[in-house]
Order: C-alpha cells, then structure tokens, then sequence
C-alpha cells in the first residue's frame, strides 16, 4: 500500500444466507484531505463483529452498497483540523473497514484513546472496546450478577463470551460454564480461561448438557446465541433468573423470525427477566470499564483473547471466519504499516 492511497472494503451485494467474499470488493482512492473540524486517521486495527451481518441485509440503518462499511477500528492521527486532535493521537472510531478515515472528535463515537502502560493495542478493540464493554454493562446493569451466583455464557469462546467469562470471574461469580462450537473450544474455556465446566452445542441438546453441567441451576445468562440456548437457560435458570440478551448469532445467516422457545412461560412462572444489552446506550460506562479491568490487563491476569488476521486486504476473510467461528476471543485485522 502506498501512503498517498486509500483502500476500502464494499458491499457489492446482499448475501443470501452465508455471505461470500463475492459479495464484497476493495476499493482504492486517493487518501483524503482533513476539512474544518476533521482529522485525518490512519487506520491500526479493525474490528470484525457479528452485528455487521445483520446490517448487510439493508434497511432502515442497514449498510449501503457500493460505499465503504462501518466498523470499530483504532488509528493514529495524521493531521488535523480538529482542534480537539492532534497529530499522533491515538483514536477510537467507527469509520473501520478502510485504511484511512476522517473523524470529529466526539461523533459517531471518536474518542481520544486513554494512554494505560503495559497495554496492548489489540485491548482497544477487545476487552477494552466494544465488546467488552458489551460484556461489562451485561454483567454490572443489566443482569446485575452478584457475589456467588452463577452463569451461563453462550458462544463463550468468542470475543463477548470470553470477556464474559472474564469479568465475571473478577466479579466474584461462584460457577461459570460455557458453550461452545467445538472441543478444542471447550478445552480452551476450560483449561486456558477457567471456566468451571463447558460444552460442545453439536454434542448434543443444549437443554440436556446444561442440565448436566448445572445441576442445581443458573442465576445469569449472557445470551450472544438465542434458538436452543435461551431455552435451555430458561429451563435452568432459578427463580428470579436474568437474562441479558446481547445477540442471537444463531438466526444471522438464516430465518430471522424463528418460533419462540416452547418455555416461555417459566419466564412468569419463576419470575425471570430478560433485557436486551445495545452497547450504544451504555458508553457512559467506558471508564469504569478501564479502571476495572486496566490492572488486571497490566497483570496478566486476563490477556487480550484476540485472533488477529495480518493485512488490510484479509479483512473479509476475517470476517467471514468470525461467522463460521474460527476465532478464539476477538477477530481483528491488523493493517500492515
């Protein structure tokens, strides 16, 4: 890549089921300009998440096509003439999937990143971004876990999975257990990250394996899966059980409107609430998030739990591998310098 042009990813169409790298391209243009009140960015790090799946199908907020897709990243600062940037600043946007971006401080979410000593860039977009901020409010405002009780985490290697499964550990939580798509995932949950006990959602009915790994019951359940998962937490959670539901990754790619779980109504008869987590109305939340986890990063105590593909030009591979599950914590792209 040369320094005087851009690159950016396009949808050139809408996917029919899983999407396929035909249906994006990359794209070039001359790098831009900084007008008033613009900084020009140069990309780091890109974050591919499984939110931009449902974006892709268009309609109201959904992507355009042919125009460069939106996406979480962390870049440098270039020039500016942004009176609140400077050049060199390191910055979190959400003008990603391209190399480089112009940005306002304080719109569509640019801020000025937080210098913390001894942590990776990569934490930015994981633990410290989005994702573990989604994993944060879950925890702390939505299901509220408390001291002893008990989780369930769906989806529990990927990257809100694993920040799940992390902050819950720090807050205290009695068991943790996890599914998974794999058994080298679940030896990961298990052996790498602690877990108490997990499973493989192909071995068998969820409802069942739950069952077996929490005998005597749940108190939360981050949902990032919907479908069988949130009717085997139902049957487990106990009374007055919560529910924070963060995705359903299970109906992206196929029939969005499936039939609800069949046990619905244990949600009156045990007293059970289920909230949906939007990490957009919980930003006020991002240095809470530091404080509490930036010791615990400078430790060792939790890495970054990322999966980072090399290259600008393998960030639609990334993606598509994060939807087939083939990461292990977060999927980045780092851009090459």
């Amino acid at each position: 890549m040369t320094t005087n042009t851009a690159h950016a990813v396009h949808q050139i169409a809408r996917p029919t089921g899983f999407p396929t790298a035909a249906d994006f391209t990359y794209a070039s243009s001359p790098v831009p300009e900084p007008g008033p009140g613009t900084a020009l960015v140069e990309n780091l790090l890109l974050s591919v998440d499984p939110y931009h799946r449902g974006l892709m199908d268009g309609g109201e907020g959904g992507f355009e096509l042919n125009t460069p897709l939106e996406g979480r990243s962390v870049g440098r600062v270039l020039a500016s003439r942004d009176p609140g940037l400077r050049e060199g600043d390191l910055v979190f946007h959400r003008a990603g999937w391209r190399t480089h971006a112009l940005v306002t401080l304080g719109v569509d979410g640019t801020r000025r990143l937080r210098h913390h000593d001894g942590v990776p860039l990569e934490a930015y977009l994981s633990h410290l971004g989005g994702t573990g901020l989604t994993a944060y409010a879950a925890l702390t405002r939505t299901a509220a876990l408390r001291e002893g009780e008990d989780l369930f985490v769906s989806a529990a290697a990927g990257g809100v999975g694993t920040a799940t499964g992390h902050i819950a550990r720090l807050m205290g939580a009695r068991r943790i257990i996890g599914s998974a798509g794999s058994a080298a995932k679940v030896r990961h949950l298990t052996g790498a990250l602690g877990f108490d006990a997990a499973f493989d959602y192909h071995d068998g009915p969820v409802g069942e394996q739950l069952a077996q790994a929490a005998s005597d019951g749940i108190d939360v359940y981050v949902d990032n899966v919907g479908g069988d998962h949130l009717e085997g937490a139902i049957d487990s959670l106990r009374e007055y059980g919560r529910i924070a539901r963060v995705g359903a990754i299970s109906m992206y790619n196929g029939d969005r409107s499936p039939a609800a779980p069949r046990n619905l109504f244990e949600v009156v008869h045990k007293s059970l609430r289920l909230e949906g987590v939007l990490v957009r109305n919980h930003t006020n939340l991002q240095a809470e998030l530091e404080e509490f986890l930036v010791p615990h990063l400078r430790s060792g105590r939790i890495g970054t739990d990322t999966t980072v593909f090399q290259g600008f030009d393998r960030t639609v591979e990334a993606f598509l591998g994060m939807l087939r599950g083939d990461n292990l914590g977060k999927m980045l792209v780092r851009i090459d310098g």
